[in-house]
This record gives structure tokens, C-alpha cells and sequence, in this order.
């Protein structure tokens, strides 16, 4: 069934730069890939919308494969993130316009709750093959601004044509960079005598919630249940 799921993606891909994730492609997809339409209605059952989270999920997996091949330790740890949010943009290089079109297709309401989780979980794989260990509210903070510098970072290189994409690049590290002055002030904050005091209670608060996993079930609103 995994060759067979893997062979209507590949099929699809072609079609995707015609006619976006869509239903003509995800026939398109089961005509060229000889795979039964019961047997890809059973591995896609959401049909172009399933085929567009497994291309994404795809990157994802080639990202973390290059994270654990390759010897990051000589690296900052800003650094380090902002190769594994390289090493994705390179993994979906392979087919930008399918990018492209995942872009406008997650853009789309009834699928943009998709399209957000999707973000989240490349966010998520590249802290987890960093080996974050955060079990508090960092988790979440960690993952939600990662995921902002990644979306971010998508738009700018699906319309970047420069020499190896050099100002996609730039353009990540300065995000990097202003996510690093963030965490700056927020230390600097809680060292202050007065401005601490002020933030006990929304520390408190945050300490609240924990990673999924985590054994801690929280009734805080927004909480993801690890359940």
C-alpha cells in the first residue's frame, strides 16, 4: 500500500503544475500510477487535499533525514535551525510550483486549518531533530514563532530568482536574527526587579502549559490535550 500511495503522489506532481491540487490532478493521478481508484480513494480519502499534506509530509521526512545525516554540533544553535529550515525549502525546491500551488490551495478557508497544522509540524520536526527536550510553555512558543519564520521565509522564496536563492537566505537569517532579540528583551525583562514583578502573573500562566506527552493535562483555553 506505501508503494501505492507513493505512486499516485508521483503521478500527481506533473498534473499539479497545470491544475493545482484538484481533482482533475488526483484523477489524472490514478489514471497515469494504474493504482485501482477503490485502493487510492482508500490511501487519499480527501482525494487532492490528502495528496498535497503527503507532498508536504514528504519534505518533511527529507528534511530530518539531512538534520540526522549531517554534523551540526560546529554550528550555533540560531544556526542550526536556520539550516533546517534550508535543508526543507531545498527538499521542496524539487518542485516549487507544487509549493506554489500549496500555497494558494492551503490559502483557501476550509483548507487553511490544514495548511496550519502542516506549518506547525515542520516547525515541530525541526526542534525535535535539533533535540529540544522543552516540556513548558517554550514548547509551544518554540514551535509557534519557528513556524511564523517558516512561512515567512516560503513566501519570500517562492518569488525569489537570485544566484542559489542568496536573498532567501538573507532574508531567513534576518528572521533568525529578530527572533534572537526577542528572546534577548524577554530575558532582560524577567532580570528586571519592577518589569518581572509585572510579569509574574502571565509567567505563571505559561508555566501552565506543558508539551503533548508531557503526563500534564491542562484546562487552560487553547491547551493542546496530549490525549
Amino acid at each position: 500500500m506505501e508503494d501505492a500511495k507513493t505512486k499516485l503522489l508521483d503521478a500527481s506532481l506533473p498534473h499539479v503544475t497545470f491544475d493545482g491540487w484538484s481533482q482533475d490532478t488526483f484523477d489524472a493521478a490514478i489514471e497515469d500510477s494504474g493504482v485501482d481508484r477503490a485502493a487510492a480513494l482508500a490511501l487519499y480519502p480527501r482525494g487532492a487535499l490528502d495528496l498535497a499534506v503527503a507532498f508536504h509530509k514528504r519534505g518533511d521526512a527529507q528534511m530530518v533525514a539531512r538534520l540526522q545525516s549531517e554534523n551540526l554540533l560546529s554550528l550555533r544553535f540560531r544556526d542550526r535551525i536556520a539550516a533546517g529550515v534550508r535543508f526543507r525549502l531545498e527538499a521542496a525546491g524539487l518542485d516549487k510550483e507544487a509549493v506554489r500551488r500549496g500555497t494558494s490551495f492551503f490559502a483557501v478557508p476550509v483548507n487553511a486549518p490544514e495548511g496550519a497544522k502542516l506549518v506547525w509540524g515542520t516547525a515541530d520536526a525541526i526542534w525535535t531533530a535539533l533535540g529540544d527536550q522543552s516540556v513548558d510553555h517554550n514548547w509551544y512558543t518554540k514551535r509557534a514563532t519557528l513556524s511564523a519564520v517558516y512561512g515567512a521565509t516560503v513566501l519570500f522564496w517562492l518569488g525569489d530568482d537570485s544566484e542559489n536563492y542568496a536573498a532567501t537566505w538573507e532574508f531567513l537569517d534576518r528572521r533568525i536574527d529578530n527572533v534572537m532579540q526577542f528572546e534577548k528583551v524577554k530575558a532582560q525583562v524577567n532580570a528586571h526587579p519592577l518589569a518581572s514583578k509585572l510579569m509574574t502573573g502571565p509567567n505563571w500562566l505559561l508555566s501552565q502549559l506543558k508539551a503533548p506527552g508531557s503526563g500534564f493535562d491542562s484546562d487552560l483555553p487553547g491547551h493542546m490535550n496530549s490525549k
